[in-house]
């Protein structure tokens, strides 16, 4: 059983300059559900997300579950085989900037357990549109971007569509995928420094310390 605090990552992988405590692929063949050795970042989503992470909480033990690779879809069943892979290794925390448009009863069921487990969820959600999965889950902390928060920002949405928003940065890749990986490292910041806090407590805590309230309106000053 793992006793140090660590950080799961359900993404596309990482950058060879960034160090991973436990890192294992999840891929399907033919149907069949596989896994095996880390395959190199051929997207760049992954490590954009664990710089993004990284910027937020300084150094972490971070424990990564690949689930796409060439090509920026995944299943359900890679998602939730990920989820209680990174359960195994001991994360107290999974980001995933990631979204399924489809909810399956595998990756519902997957989410139940891994928060029964006293894992916190952390998961991407659009600006607009329809809700996505896993975010849409019970429990799952819903996050997206907000082009408002600067480095070391978060907003307060309470919207249809997310709870909070992050700091996206400058880089043309999805605002939802970095604002997630930023809010997600502040509160692995937090929990280091507050080891225990639960879902609850977190939430309470970034509702407080948000540097913004409500939906961005353009032309409209916030409170």
């Amino acid at each position: 059983m793992a006793t140090e605090f660590r950080v799961g990552v359900i993404d596309s992988g990482c950058a060879p300059s960034q160090a991973l405590v436990s890192a294992r692929r999840f891929w399907l063949d033919e149907g069949v559900l596989c896994e095996g050795a880390l395959q190199p970042d051929r997207l760049g989503h992954g490590s954009a997300v664990l710089a993004s992470l990284h910027a937020e909480a300084g150094e972490l033990p971070l424990v990564l579950a690949q689930v796409f690779t060439e090509q920026g879809s995944t299943s359900a069943l890679q998602v939730a085989a990920g989820l209680f892979w990174l359960v195994e290794q001991g994360v107290m925390l999974i980001n995933l900037s990631l979204g399924l448009q489809q909810d399956r009863a595998v990756l519902r069921q997957a989410c139940v357990e891994v928060q029964q487990a006293g894992v916190l969820l952390c998961a991407s959600s659009p600006a607009q549109g329809n809700a996505v999965y896993p975010a849409a889950y019970p429990g799952v902390i819903r996050i997206t971007g907000d082009a408002r928060c600067a480095p070391g920002q978060w907003s307060w949405l309470g919207s249809a569509q997310a709870d909070f928003g992050g700091h996206v940065g400058e880089r043309g890749r999805a605002g939802a995928s970095l604002g997630c990986a930023a809010v997600s490292g502040r509160i692995a910041k937090l929990l280091q420094q507050q080891p225990g806090l639960n879902r609850q407590q977190v939430y309470a805590w970034l509702q407080a310390h948000a540097a913004y309230r409500g939906p961005e309106r353009r032309g409209v000053a916030d409170a």
